[in-house]
């Protein structure tokens, strides 16, 4: 696979959190206490200029609810959008494609505002490398082409250059992740497969909490100094030399630490990578 060449103009990187809308983060200080969910949104647009909307995994996107976002952001904010889980997690043969379809329209609005940064396709980890998940995925892209599409495995079994090499071909995004090191998740590869757009999304590490099946303990985790340090003065810094924008979420978001680990990566960049554009 080779690198793209790409212009001149600094790389745009823009780091959040995978979620706004954290009851809990009034009680742990990012939000004022007893903030209305209704407010959440203009009150994070003022710390980051762009989120990944989780709640579009859970059910799928409106367009009315899409446009009401709008006004509440800034301009410049972007949005990534997590594709619904019945394309990615409980695929019913005869429905997907008329799924495609509504979810297309779900998003014209943030298309037209030019605020859709990323269409964000999230496999399970069960999701293997097989010839019939293959051909699922090949046909699921052909639907969706198009949009900005960024595609994160959870198995290992897609860690192959073979994979790598079709993206690029197709000018998908791969997510790089960062995840606890355990046997069968997909491993923390700084691979760009495209040259307008890398995605990073931090999970955090705790190997009992992914074990444990419960997402408030899955997530449950406050990366150090350190642990960021070793992505920013490497990783972040050359992943941005190939591409001209890059997105990085934080999803260990229970008690806060999503935000709280942002800041402090967008802290860090500013150093590391000082050719960037930064938040």
């Amino acid at each position: 696979m080779t690198d793209a060449t790409l212009s001149s103009s600094p790389c745009r990187l823009r780091v959040g959190t995978s979620g706004y809308s954290y009851p809990e983060w009034c009680a742990n200080g990012f939000y004022p206490p007893d903030t209305p969910a209704r407010e959440m949104l203009t009150l994070y647009a003022r710390r980051f200029t762009a989120t990944e909307l989780n709640y579009t995994w859970y059910q799928m996107p409106k367009a009315a609810a899409m446009a009401r976002m709008l006004p509440n952001v800034p301009p410049g904010f972007g949005f990534a959008v997590k594709l619904t889980r019945t394309m990615t997690h409980e695929v019913d043969e005869r429905q997907w494609r008329a799924q495609t379809a509504l979810f297309r329209e779900g998003v014209a609005p943030l298309v037209q505002a030019g605020r859709l940064l990323a269409v964000l396709i999230q496999l399970p980890p069960s999701f293997e490398r097989t010839a019939a998940q293959r051909r699922y995925l090949a046909h699921l892209l052909d639907a969706l082409a198009g949009l900005p599409l960024a595609i994160e495995f959870r198995h290992r079994s897609w860690a192959v250059d073979r994979v790598f090499d079709e993206l690029e071909k197709r000018r998908v995004t791969l997510v790089t992740v960062d995840v606890p090191p355990l046997p069968h998740l997909f491993p923390a590869l700084p691979v760009v497969t495209h040259p307008a757009l890398f995605y990073i999304r931090f999970h955090g590490r705790n190997a009992r909490g992914w074990r444990s099946g419960n997402m408030q303990q899955q997530f449950d985790y406050l990366y150090s100094e350190a642990e960021l340090a070793s992505w920013s003065g490497t990783a972040i810094a050359d992943m941005a030399t190939r591409a001209r924008s890059g997105l990085i979420f934080f999803n260990n978001h229970v008690r806060a630490q999503a935000p709280r680990n942002a800041r402090m990566l967008m802290t860090q960049l500013a150093s590391t990578a000082p050719h960037c554009q930064v938040g």
